[in-house]
């Protein structure tokens, strides 16, 4: 058998193609960056042919890096940035707008319009979701209703829809020549459209958007074989599909009821295993799906999801210039002791977990003549950490079980201050694995176990190794204060669209 497995990760800012040893090992990686689109205010969109182009340079990239062929390979995984909407036509192949993404607001209108009969929880009795417009399924009502001619052609049975990783999937195998049109569980629990309970797509949901079942992908187990692979990687089987923080909730072994990940990305989520029973929230967290492995009962997640985070990096490099490049927010935030009184609520799409609030924008409060750089640097670490805290406050109240440690993955957690801080508010141990790349990881672990790379889940756990721990050093009174100070920062961004 072969030796190796793969991941595809297509992530909101960049693609990449990882290839892992039978340990959980990184043996290769390929990366590349695609262009983010702003055509409008709060209107974020990517270009999926680009996206499905970088895919297949990353996917060669990976295997030279590594001397490989494609047969060294027992299965490829997908993981991928979700609630990105992509519609394309099935039998030529071609998108019929840029793709939607997760963070785009265009949708507010449509939300306003489903929340007005039953409120914005109208459908989380069946979907585990509120009425919001980072889901995928007001996405396809836009395109359906702005797009010319796409209601017809989607009525005629033309058009089909897709998160990226059905796209990925689609165009993996075969594309308009046998393309497999699949999503997983996971996924599907991002649409706003499928039952938590059955894992089917609702009838009564998909009438009131008004979209057409034709459109939609089979649900599948995300640990499954999907079909074959052509091109580059021909002949080997595809099957394992994640959104991308299920992924790294697998990928850090979370199999047992209570335990929890953060991924520090482009925005944060923070989900907490809960079993075989989907959990209500009551505290503005989501319902949804953690994994489901092949013919096994499906897992259940809380999750508590933030929009801006290392985004908020990227746009102190690019908009205001302050740093060159991301890692450098580091030591000008270490250039002062605290952050000067500023905290900064980046609100730029809205406000998630645990508030819901799409007419929020984003603020910088607290400024006086005193603040400079290395203050802003600071304040936008924090507010990664102070938005972490307020979904953990929220999980700790729905699920009954406080949390006692955080194990975290992503880009920003080789930022130690970052790291240090967030123990310290959280008041519990945090803590990194040795790959802290875990989202690619638990693609790749999803499609190894279908194939019997690996035997099962509790196998995985040997491959888990820690790389450091931060332990709490803040006196909880000060914390407690300076908590205070963020909680009435962010009752500054409501209503301020409207």
């Amino acid at each position: 058998m072969a030796d190796y497995a793969g991941a595809l990760d297509q992530g909101t800012t960049s693609t990449r193609f990882m290839i892992f040893d039978h340990h959980g090992g990184v043996v290769a990686i390929d990366q590349k960056e695609h262009e983010q689109i702003f055509p409008k205010p709060g209107w974020v969109e990517h270009n999926a042919k680009e996206i499905w182009q970088r895919s297949q340079e990353v996917i060669a990239g990976a295997l030279g890096k590594a001397g490989m062929s494609a047969s060294d390979l027992a299965s490829v995984g997908i993981t991928n940035q979700r609630e990105t909407t992509v519609v394309w036509d099935r039998t030529t192949g071609e998108p019929i707008s840029n793709a939607i993404v997760w963070q785009d607001t265009r949708t507010d209108r449509i939300c306003d319009e489903l929340a007005a009969h039953g409120g914005q929880d109208r459908f989380r009795g069946t979907t585990g979701l509120p009425i919001a417009t980072y889901f995928s399924g007001p996405k396809i009502k836009w395109m359906l209703e702005n797009v010319p001619g796409a209601r017809e052609r989607a009525e005629a049975g033309d058009l089909v829809f897709g998160n990226i990783d059905t796209w990925c999937i689609w165009n993996l195998t075969g594309g308009p020549s046998g393309g497999v049109h699949v999503t997983d569980v996971t996924n599907a629990s991002r649409t706003l459209l499928m039952d938590l309970q059955t894992l089917a797509w609702d009838d009564g949901i998909l009438a009131a958007l008004g979209i057409p079942k034709s459109m939609l992908p089979e649900i599948r187990p995300s640990s499954q074989v999907y079909g074959e692979a052509i091109g580059t990687l021909a002949g080997i089987p595809v099957a394992g599909d994640l959104g991308d923080q299920q992924a790294a909730l697998f990928g850090q072994t979370c199999f047992s009821v209570g335990e929890a990940k953060n991924t520090y990305g482009t925005g944060n989520f923070l989900l907490l295993n809960t079993g075989t029973t989907p959990v209500p929230s009551k505290s503005g967290l989501i319902t949804g799906l953690g994994y489901k492995i092949g013919d096994q009962p499906a897992i259940y997640m809380l999750e508590g999801s933030i929009a801006i985070t290392g985004a908020l990096v990227q746009w102190l490099r690019d908009n205001l210039k302050m740093i060159a490049t991301s890692p450098e927010v580091e030591s000008l935030a270490k250039s002062v002791d605290d952050n000067g009184g500023v905290y900064f609520v980046p609100a730029f799409s809205g406000l998630f977990a645990p508030y819901w609030r799409s007419d929020a924008r984003g603020v910088i409060a607290g400024l006086t003549r005193y603040v400079n750089a290395g203050h802003i640097a600071r304040a936008v670490l924090e507010a990664t950490a102070w938005q972490s805290k307020e979904v953990v406050d929220a999980m700790n109240a729905d699920s009954g079980v406080e949390l006692t440690s955080l194990k975290v993955d992503g880009g920003m957690v080789v930022n130690e201050l970052l790291m240090q801080f967030q123990a310290d508010i959280l008041g519990v141990p945090v803590i990194r694995p040795t790959v802290a790349e875990t989202t690619a990881l638990g693609a790749a672990y999803a499609a190894g176990l279908a194939v019997g790379f690996w035997r099962e889940v509790e196998d995985l756990r040997a491959n888990w190794g820690l790389d450091k721990q931060w332990e709490p050093d803040m006196d909880p009174a000060k914390r407690d204060r300076e908590y205070a100070l963020w909680k009435k920062a962010v009752t500054r961004t409501f209503d301020w669209v409207e």
